[in-house]
Order: C-alpha cells, then structure tokens, then sequence
C-alpha cells in the first residue's frame, strides 16, 4: 500500500532552518504530484507548497522566499527546506500526493502522510 513518511521537524528558534523529508512507497513517485500542507493548533490545514512531476513549484504566499520544496525520483523523495522561520511556522507538516491534479487544494490530493511536529520558538 502508498506510505508517505515524514521527518525532520523539530524545535528550533525564530530565524533558524529546518529540511523536512517525505519518503513516499507503493507509488510510482515520479507520476506524483507533491504537496507539503500544515496545520497549527485551533487552525486549519493550509497548503504551504508543491511541486508537479515536471519539478514545477508554486508556494503559498507566507512562505514565499522561505521555504523551496524540492523532490528526488530516484530517492522516492520530496522535501521541503524552510529557512528564516518564525513562530508562525509552528504547525504539524503533512505531505500529501496526487496524480490527477497539482495545486494548493486539499482534495486533490489522495494520499497524506501521518505528519511531523515543526515549534518555532521566539
């Protein structure tokens, strides 16, 4: 069966950097598209990146500068690094696939990791 598996997150300070990873088995990961979703306490899920099969990206426009996902087909993995973070960042980190559509919306993605816990301390 598709296992997404983050890691990577972890307690840093405001200004600090952090590389999240999603290994991603029982797909053909390349025909993926890949997204990188996060959900703070009290709020919703919100898309943060994603990056099509072609390595095309698009980011939402708070991390824009920040953050750059990036993917290896030959590691069946994607990652997202996210540099000057701020206590806003905190939230936990999904990594969510798709091979119908690209984009920033939830749905269109059928297969979500199980999450990794990101604090960004002021």
């Amino acid at each position: 069966q598709v296992q997404l598996v983050e890691s990577g997150g972890g307690l840093v300070q405001a200004g600090d950097s952090l590389r999240l990873s999603c290994a991603a088995s029982g797909l053909t990961f390349s025909n993926y598209a890949m997204a990188w979703f996060r959900q703070a306490p009290g709020k919703e899920r919100e898309f943060v990146a994603a990056i099509n099969w072609r390595a095309s990206s698009t980011y939402a426009d708070s991390v824009k500068g920040r953050f750059t996902v990036s993917r290896d087909n030959a590691k069946n993995t994607v990652y997202l690094q996210m540099n000057s973070l701020k206590p806003d960042d905190t939230a936990v980190y999904y990594c969510a696939a798709s091979n119908t559509l690209y984009g920033s919306r939830a749905p269109a993605y059928k297969y979500w990791g199980q999450g990794t816990q990101v604090t960004v301390s002021s």
